[in-house]
């Protein structure tokens, strides 16, 4: 039987949220570079691969904001609680992929150039801005844990 010191109960809860966040960032950031493939080879592959990232993406970001609810509840998740700007730019991106997946919707070269391109770099632009806001601190909290 282990018994828990005053400090051990308040140490902070890893967040649940954090379980989901990286797999919409890594099929947003994969879904530019298969729209590039089938814009320089044409092959309908690769509009079929962007759209099941976007899918896939936006499912797991829908799970990451039920999951993020979920820690709000939570007070020991505090600490490891993303900013707001974070959360803000979160619910952008997601927002944007849903509109890059109506777009890849569409039939053959339409669904992806100019449009469908255009949104997935969008989209990777505003990740990248996202992690490193979020990076920030990450950071500043590395030391307390």
């Amino acid at each position: 039987m282990a018994i828990f010191s005053p400090t051990d109960r308040d140490a902070a809860a890893y967040p649940i949220q954090s379980l989901f966040v990286p797999f919409p960032f890594v099929c947003f950031t994969l879904a530019p570079a298969t729209d590039i493939a089938f814009w320089q080879s044409g092959n309908l592959m690769w509009q079929n691969f962007s759209a099941w990232l976007l899918l896939t993406g936006l499912v797991f970001g829908a799970l990451a904001i039920l999951a993020g609810l979920m820690d709000l509840m939570r007070p020991r998740t505090r600490p490891l609680r993303p900013p707001v700007l974070s959360c803000l730019l979160y619910l952008i991106i997601l927002a944007l992929a849903f509109a890059n997946s109506l777009v890849h919707a569409g039939d053959g070269w339409t669904a992806v150039v100019p449009y469908g391109l255009a949104l997935s770099a969008a989209t990777f632009l505003l990740c990248l801005i996202c992690v490193a806001l979020s990076a920030r601190k990450y950071g500043r909290l590395a030391w307390r844990i």
